[in-house]
């Protein structure tokens, strides 16, 4: 595995692959990885013929006050697993790398980067899709590769490749789940075990409103309620949001209707909690993200 820090390095080297007719996959992620990161990792080298992990933790998805500082970092750990999997390139670029002194350049996918958890955290997706976008003109892959328990990012980032004609296909995997259900997730590290007990009740909500639609629950309403209920069973946790959306839009299906019913072929169920200190989220799709 090489390992590159330098953008013009990177940048030489895939033009040198390209020049050769591979196929390059790219797995873009903040560290701290996790088998959701790896299986996104082992897709891609079942896909291309090289494959590209970057690492950086991007300030700009961070608003103040939130956890950018005490993110957790584990790159050593990190690297042995990219190895012991094949990883062809681990590039690690530091801050001033990606965003130089006197950086002033945004992109924002606006409407849908302003809803769900972009309610709460109105810079966050402007900071994913411009540290996207650099990323996939510095690493130029033929595929990307996301996890669905990002759902909102996910549908943002395809909408942001579509807009601007960008030359690469979005992959997207499905969660990863330990084996008690919790979605896999690097903030995990952050629970305590009272902590990730009570967390427990999110993925078995949704999961619990994902077997009502499965028996021809329509009504957004009711999905939404019987999330509500399990979440409010445990006393360390705060609801941010339940949504149950349109996956292509991100618009609510009950927004002035409480009685309206969902596209079976097209919904996001989605929901954002906080335990104790630490924010999580999960969701269950109907459809192809």
């Amino acid at each position: 595995m090489k390992l590159i820090k330098a953008t013009a390095e990177i940048k030489k080297d895939m033009k040198k692959h390209r020049f050769r007719g591979r196929s390059i996959g790219f797995v873009p992620t903040m560290g701290t990885l996790h088998q959701g990161h790896l299986s996104l990792v082992e897709q891609s080298k079942k896909e291309n013929n090289i494959t590209v992990v970057s690492i950086f933790v991007n300030p700009t998805q961070f608003a103040p006050g939130e956890d950018f500082a005490a993110y957790p970092r584990d790159f050593e750990t990190d690297k042995k697993a990219l190895r012991e999997l094949g990883v062809d390139i681990l590039f690690l670029p530091g801050g001033r790398e990606i965003y130089p002194d006197g950086y002033s350049t945004y992109v924002e996918v606006e409407k849908p980067g302003q809803v769900l958890c972009g309610r709460t955290r109105p810079t966050h997706f402007r900071g994913v899709t411009t540290v996207v976008l650099k990323l996939f003109n510095i690493v130029t892959p033929d595929n990307a590769y996301f996890g669905r328990k990002d759902a909102q990012q996910a549908v943002i980032i395809k909408k942001m490749v579509k807009d601007l004609d960008l030359d690469v296909t979005i992959r997207t995997l499905p969660i990863v789940r330990a084996a008690d259900g919790l979605a896999l997730s690097s903030r995990n590290t952050y629970l305590s075990r009272d902590e990730r007990e009570a967390a427990l009740a999110l993925s078995r909500g949704l999961r619990k409103a994902e077997q009502f639609v499965g028996d021809g629950l329509r009504k957004a309403a009711d999905i939404k309620q019987i999330v509500k209920k399990e979440l409010e069973i445990g006393e360390l946790i705060k609801i941010d949001y339940i949504e149950v959306v349109s996956l292509t839009t991100l618009e609510p299906f009950d927004a002035g209707n409480k009685d309206a019913e969902i596209d079976v072929n097209n919904t996001l169920t989605a929901a954002a909690i906080w335990v104790g200190k630490t924010r999580l989220i999960d969701n269950f799709i109907l459809g192809d993200i």
